[in-house]
């Protein structure tokens, strides 16, 4: 059978046309075993219609009238199966850029100096890079004193989203941001591609890390050919750290003060300039996360032709309703008349 032979995209749909064999059985039974109700015993068969209203319909109108209905009934079910033939191949294209975002989901991400919380500002703007990108595959890292893959490198934008609501700070008893350890996933991550677009890192973090040597690491990166971008969730100003779920209000030091974290920029500007990135502070518009996704973009090869091809059948399912539309006008018809009368 040739590739583009007829067939049906829903071919269960055709398992809908079992449904007229009872209606022809009980069609064929009613033919040949007329069944006279108490009626009959009182009036003669030509004076029924005068009594009741209702005119008995004559064996050839029954049958006329089923097979109409039947050929509705056909013509409805072969255009939900989708009968279709011929086709086009499409070549498939490949974004040339790849793009890992780290999400600090440390517990200084709690703190409230922005809405609705640096953690809950992480959440709009990967929502918002993901919404709004077309050109490059996006992956997800969140991390702590621990790094979790939340989701690999991929075109599937929405399996991101899906996961972001699940992103707490109560993901890692261990409290603390190891960012190397980040670093160094994304990286296998990155060169696990078989692209040779653009490479680059989002950090988006509030810079609440206590590790060394951290310049030296987004360097390695950029002259490995990955860029590292970075985002800051915060302020200056900063505030009280929220305490874990039943320990208290807020987190406290051994001598009892409160503990508070502000946004460490100058070294979240420090990284961004190292990786041979870019640095932005994370707003309420959307104008942040476009630069980020133009940035990421910029150092891609233009889309790579791969040696895949996808197959765009042509639909003929309308086909089936020109003469289903015509068969039903007699009906429209015939109510209109009645409604006249």
């Amino acid at each position: 059978m040739p590739d583009a032979a007829f067939h049906f995209a829903r071919p269960e749909w055709l398992f809908a046309l079992l449904g007229l064999l009872p209606v022809l059985g009980w069609l064929i039974f009613s033919v040949t075993h007329p069944s006279k109700g108490p009626i009959h015993l009182y009036a003669d068969e030509h004076l029924l219609p005068h009594l009741t209203g209702v005119r008995e319909l004559e064996v050839n109108e029954r049958w006329g009238r089923f097979i109409r209905w039947a050929l509705l009934w056909i013509l409805a079910v072969i255009a939900m199966a989708g009968p279709r033939w011929d086709y086009t191949d499409v070549e498939a294209f490949t974004p040339g850029s790849d793009l890992i975002i780290l999400m600090d989901i440390s517990r200084s991400m709690e703190v409230a100096d922005v809405q609705p919380s640096r953690l809950g500002r992480a959440r709009q703007e990967i929502q918002d890079l993901v919404q709004l990108n077309r050109e490059i595959r996006i992956g997800l890292i969140a991390f702590a004193s621990v790094s979790h893959i939340v989701s690999p490198i991929t075109e599937d934008g929405q399996s991101i989203l899906n996961a972001l609501p699940a992103l707490s700070t109560d993901l890692t008893r261990l409290q603390g941001s190891r960012l190397h350890t980040a670093l160094d996933k994304a990286e296998q991550l990155l060169k696990g591609q078989p692209s040779e677009g653009g490479r680059s890192i989002l950090l988006i973090s509030d810079g609440d890390f206590d590790e060394p040597d951290l310049a030296k690491r987004a360097e390695a990166l950029a002259a490995s050919g990955i860029r590292l971008h970075v985002l800051g969730v915060g302020t200056s100003g900063g505030g009280p750290v929220p305490a874990p779920t039943g320990l208290g209000d807020l987190m406290r030091d051994r001598a009892g003060k409160i503990i508070e974290s502000r946004l460490n920029e100058p070294l979240l500007k420090e990284l961004a300039a190292a990786g041979n990135g870019r640095y932005l502070q994370a707003n309420f518009r959307d104008d942040d996360s476009r630069t980020l996704l133009t940035l990421a973009a910029s150092d891609a090869t233009e889309a790579v032709a791969t040696d895949e091809k996808t197959r765009i059948w042509n639909e003929r399912f309308y086909w089936m309703l020109i003469p289903l539309v015509l068969l039903l006008l007699p009906t429209f018809r015939r109510q209109q008349a009645e409604g006249g009368l």
